[in-house]
Protein backbone atom coordinates (compact mmCIF):
# COMPACT_ATOMS: atom_id res chain seq x y z
CA UNK A 1 0.00 0.00 0.00
CA UNK A 2 1.59 3.26 -1.08
CA UNK A 3 1.02 5.78 1.29
CA UNK A 4 1.28 9.48 0.65
CA UNK A 5 1.51 12.19 3.57
CA UNK A 6 0.47 15.75 2.98
CA UNK A 7 2.81 17.43 5.68
CA UNK A 8 6.19 16.47 7.15
CA UNK A 9 5.40 18.52 10.64
CA UNK A 10 6.69 16.47 13.71
CA UNK A 11 3.84 14.40 14.62
CA UNK A 12 3.81 13.50 10.75
CA UNK A 13 7.45 12.74 10.84
CA UNK A 14 6.76 10.78 14.00
CA UNK A 15 3.87 8.50 13.03
CA UNK A 16 6.09 7.62 9.30
CA UNK A 17 8.65 6.35 11.28
CA UNK A 18 6.72 3.89 13.67
CA UNK A 19 4.77 2.82 9.98
CA UNK A 20 8.48 2.33 8.76
CA UNK A 21 7.01 2.51 5.17
CA UNK A 22 8.32 4.49 2.29
CA UNK A 23 6.24 7.22 1.24
CA UNK A 24 5.08 10.08 -0.82
CA UNK A 25 5.63 12.76 0.50
CA UNK A 26 4.85 16.68 0.33
CA UNK A 27 4.99 19.98 2.07
CA UNK A 28 4.91 23.39 1.46
CA UNK A 29 8.54 22.92 2.77
CA UNK A 30 10.30 21.01 0.13
CA UNK A 31 13.30 20.75 2.33
CA UNK A 32 11.53 19.33 5.14
CA UNK A 33 9.70 17.08 2.57
CA UNK A 34 12.82 15.93 0.99
CA UNK A 35 14.41 15.63 4.56
CA UNK A 36 11.39 13.41 5.82
CA UNK A 37 11.13 11.28 2.50
CA UNK A 38 14.92 10.10 2.16
CA UNK A 39 14.24 9.03 5.72
CA UNK A 40 12.18 6.69 4.73
CA UNK A 41 13.04 5.65 1.71
CA UNK A 42 10.10 7.20 -0.66
CA UNK A 43 10.35 9.87 -2.49
CA UNK A 44 9.27 14.07 -2.16
CA UNK A 45 6.55 14.91 -4.59
CA UNK A 46 6.08 18.31 -6.08
CA UNK A 47 2.08 19.08 -5.47
CA UNK A 48 -0.50 17.56 -3.33
CA UNK A 49 -2.19 16.47 -6.95
CA UNK A 50 0.70 14.12 -7.71
CA UNK A 51 0.67 12.59 -4.51
CA UNK A 52 -2.99 12.21 -4.48
CA UNK A 53 -2.94 10.28 -7.54
CA UNK A 54 0.37 8.08 -7.05
CA UNK A 55 -0.77 6.86 -3.68
CA UNK A 56 -3.45 4.46 -1.99
CA UNK A 57 -3.77 6.36 0.83
CA UNK A 58 -3.66 9.96 1.33
CA UNK A 59 -2.39 11.13 4.99
CA UNK A 60 -3.58 14.47 5.92
CA UNK A 61 -0.97 15.99 7.92
CA UNK A 62 -1.62 19.51 7.05
CA UNK A 63 -2.81 22.63 9.48
CA UNK A 64 -6.43 22.20 9.72
CA UNK A 65 -7.56 25.49 8.09
CA UNK A 66 -6.03 23.97 5.04
CA UNK A 67 -8.76 21.70 4.77
CA UNK A 68 -10.24 22.93 1.86
CA UNK A 69 -7.81 24.44 -0.06
CA UNK A 70 -5.91 20.76 0.28
CA UNK A 71 -8.90 18.85 -0.74
CA UNK A 72 -9.82 21.22 -3.47
CA UNK A 73 -6.08 20.10 -5.09
CA UNK A 74 -6.82 16.62 -4.05
CA UNK A 75 -10.12 16.48 -5.61
CA UNK A 76 -11.08 13.32 -7.39
CA UNK A 77 -7.96 11.78 -7.29
CA UNK A 78 -7.71 10.91 -3.74
CA UNK A 79 -8.42 7.06 -3.18
CA UNK A 80 -8.85 6.55 0.27
CA UNK A 81 -8.20 9.49 3.19
CA UNK A 82 -6.61 9.09 6.68
CA UNK A 83 -6.88 12.39 8.73
CA UNK A 84 -4.56 13.21 11.44
CA UNK A 85 -5.78 16.67 12.30
CA UNK A 86 -6.92 18.45 15.13
CA UNK A 87 -10.57 19.96 15.70
CA UNK A 88 -11.62 18.09 12.44
CA UNK A 89 -14.12 15.86 12.75
CA UNK A 90 -15.24 13.01 10.38
CA UNK A 91 -17.99 14.72 9.57
CA UNK A 92 -15.97 18.00 8.12
CA UNK A 93 -13.63 15.55 6.29
CA UNK A 94 -16.63 13.98 4.51
CA UNK A 95 -17.66 17.28 3.34
CA UNK A 96 -13.89 17.92 2.28
CA UNK A 97 -14.06 14.29 0.83
CA UNK A 98 -17.32 13.29 -0.58
CA UNK A 99 -17.73 9.59 -1.68
CA UNK A 100 -14.13 9.14 -0.28
CA UNK A 101 -13.53 6.07 3.16
CA UNK A 102 -12.34 8.60 5.97
CA UNK A 103 -10.25 7.51 8.60
CA UNK A 104 -9.89 10.03 11.76
CA UNK A 105 -6.91 8.91 13.62
CA UNK A 106 -4.99 10.91 16.56
CA UNK A 107 -1.50 9.50 17.06
CA UNK A 108 0.88 10.46 19.75
CA UNK A 109 4.50 11.43 19.49
CA UNK A 110 5.82 7.86 21.04
CA UNK A 111 4.52 6.48 17.64
CA UNK A 112 7.88 7.35 16.78
CA UNK A 113 9.23 4.55 18.63
CA UNK A 114 6.31 2.25 17.72
CA UNK A 115 4.86 2.49 21.30
CA UNK A 116 2.09 5.26 20.29
CA UNK A 117 -1.59 5.23 21.11
CA UNK A 118 -3.51 6.03 18.29
CA UNK A 119 -7.25 7.05 19.04
CA UNK A 120 -9.19 5.67 15.98
CA UNK A 121 -13.33 7.30 14.52
CA UNK A 122 -13.84 5.51 11.25
CA UNK A 123 -16.09 7.42 8.69
CA UNK A 124 -19.14 6.28 7.21
CA UNK A 125 -17.66 4.71 4.41
CA UNK A 126 -15.07 3.79 6.28
CA UNK A 127 -15.92 -0.37 5.15
CA UNK A 128 -16.29 0.52 1.70
CA UNK A 129 -12.46 1.56 1.95
CA UNK A 130 -9.19 -0.43 2.74
CA UNK A 131 -10.03 -0.14 6.83
CA UNK A 132 -8.49 -3.88 7.53
CA UNK A 133 -4.74 -2.62 5.88
CA UNK A 134 -4.71 0.84 7.26
CA UNK A 135 -5.14 -0.56 10.79
CA UNK A 136 -2.69 -3.02 10.21
CA UNK A 137 -0.35 -0.17 8.47
CA UNK A 138 -1.27 2.45 11.71
CA UNK A 139 -1.10 -0.52 14.00
CA UNK A 140 2.68 -0.87 13.64
CA UNK A 141 2.69 2.69 15.62
CA UNK A 142 1.18 1.70 18.53
CA UNK A 143 -2.38 0.53 20.43
CA UNK A 144 -4.67 1.57 17.84
CA UNK A 145 -8.46 2.58 20.49
CA UNK A 146 -11.17 2.76 18.50
CA UNK A 147 -13.81 5.51 20.67
CA UNK A 148 -17.29 4.75 21.04
CA UNK A 149 -18.51 8.42 19.65
CA UNK A 150 -16.05 10.88 18.13
CA UNK A 151 -16.84 13.74 21.08
CA UNK A 152 -14.70 11.75 22.97
CA UNK A 153 -11.45 12.69 21.10
CA UNK A 154 -11.42 15.89 23.70
CA UNK A 155 -10.97 13.74 26.55
CA UNK A 156 -8.70 10.95 25.05
CA UNK A 157 -6.29 13.75 23.21
CA UNK A 158 -5.86 14.87 27.13
CA UNK A 159 -4.77 11.68 27.76
CA UNK A 160 -2.77 10.39 25.05
CA UNK A 161 -1.82 13.06 23.12
CA UNK A 162 -0.65 15.38 25.88
CA UNK A 163 0.45 13.05 27.99
CA UNK A 164 3.33 12.13 26.74
CA UNK A 165 4.43 15.59 28.22
CA UNK A 166 2.24 15.05 31.60
CA UNK A 167 4.51 11.94 32.12
CA UNK A 168 7.62 13.79 31.20
CA UNK A 169 6.87 16.23 33.99
CA UNK A 170 5.90 13.44 36.86
CA UNK A 171 9.32 12.50 35.56
CA UNK A 172 11.32 15.13 36.25
CA UNK A 173 9.66 15.90 39.75
CA UNK A 174 10.56 12.16 40.73
CA UNK A 175 13.78 12.82 39.59
CA UNK A 176 14.72 16.08 41.32
CA UNK A 177 13.07 14.85 45.06
CA UNK A 178 15.63 11.70 44.23
CA UNK A 179 18.28 14.35 43.22
CA UNK A 180 17.71 16.23 46.27
CA UNK A 181 18.66 13.25 47.92
CA UNK A 182 21.84 12.88 46.69
CA UNK A 183 21.64 10.62 43.44
CA UNK A 184 22.75 11.80 40.68
CA UNK A 185 20.40 14.20 38.23
CA UNK A 186 20.98 11.70 35.30
CA UNK A 187 20.89 8.56 37.50
CA UNK A 188 17.75 9.54 39.50
CA UNK A 189 16.29 10.73 35.79
CA UNK A 190 17.05 7.16 34.34
CA UNK A 191 15.97 5.48 37.09
CA UNK A 192 12.57 6.91 37.52
CA UNK A 193 11.78 6.86 33.54
CA UNK A 194 12.92 3.30 33.53
CA UNK A 195 10.70 2.72 36.33
CA UNK A 196 7.82 4.34 34.26
CA UNK A 197 8.47 2.32 31.44
CA UNK A 198 8.51 -0.92 33.81
CA UNK A 199 5.33 -0.34 35.18
CA UNK A 200 3.49 0.27 31.90
CA UNK A 201 5.05 -3.02 30.56
CA UNK A 202 3.69 -4.79 33.77
CA UNK A 203 0.10 -3.39 33.68
CA UNK A 204 -0.18 -4.58 30.46
CA UNK A 205 0.83 -7.94 31.18
CA UNK A 206 -2.03 -7.95 34.19
CA UNK A 207 -4.61 -6.61 32.44
CA UNK A 208 -3.76 -2.92 33.48
CA UNK A 209 -4.51 -3.56 36.67
CA UNK A 210 -3.30 -0.73 39.12
CA UNK A 211 -5.36 -1.71 42.52
CA UNK A 212 -3.63 -4.84 42.31
CA UNK A 213 0.45 -3.32 41.72
CA UNK A 214 -0.04 -1.08 44.16
CA UNK A 215 -1.39 -4.05 46.90
CA UNK A 216 1.78 -5.76 45.79
CA UNK A 217 4.46 -2.89 45.85
CA UNK A 218 2.77 -1.18 48.85
CA UNK A 219 3.36 -3.46 52.08
CA UNK A 220 0.78 -2.53 55.05
CA UNK A 221 2.67 -0.03 57.28
CA UNK A 222 5.79 0.08 55.18
CA UNK A 223 7.74 2.92 53.01
CA UNK A 224 5.63 2.79 49.97
CA UNK A 225 2.36 2.83 51.59
CA UNK A 226 3.52 6.12 53.51
CA UNK A 227 4.34 7.55 49.87
CA UNK A 228 1.32 7.07 48.57
CA UNK A 229 -0.50 8.37 51.25
CA UNK A 230 1.51 11.67 50.94
CA UNK A 231 0.52 11.95 47.57
CA UNK A 232 -3.21 10.96 47.73
CA UNK A 233 -3.36 13.97 50.87
CA UNK A 234 -1.37 16.48 48.56
CA UNK A 235 -4.31 16.29 45.92
CA UNK A 236 -2.39 14.27 43.24
CA UNK A 237 -5.43 13.46 41.85
CA UNK A 238 -6.75 16.68 41.75
CA UNK A 239 -3.94 17.71 39.80
CA UNK A 240 -4.68 15.32 37.18
CA UNK A 241 -8.21 15.84 37.11
CA UNK A 242 -7.14 19.76 36.79
CA UNK A 243 -4.92 19.04 33.75
CA UNK A 244 -7.15 16.95 31.78
CA UNK A 245 -10.18 19.62 32.59
CA UNK A 246 -8.10 22.32 31.57
CA UNK A 247 -7.00 20.88 28.03
CA UNK A 248 -11.13 19.42 27.55
CA UNK A 249 -12.28 23.21 27.85
CA UNK A 250 -9.40 24.30 25.75
CA UNK A 251 -10.42 22.21 22.76
CA UNK A 252 -13.84 22.78 22.75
Amino acid sequence: MQIGLIGAGNMASALARGIGEPALVADVDAVRAEALAGELGGEAVGSNAELAERSDVVVLCHKPKQLAEVAEQVAGRAKAVVSILAATDTASLEAAYPAVPVYRFIPNIPAEVRQGVLCYVPGRLAQDGPEDEILELFGRAGAIIPLASEPLIEPAMALMSCGPAFMALVAESFAEAGAAHGLAPDEALRMTVETMAGTAAYLREHEYDTAAVKVRVATPGGTTERGLITLEQQGLRDVCRSAVDAVVEATR
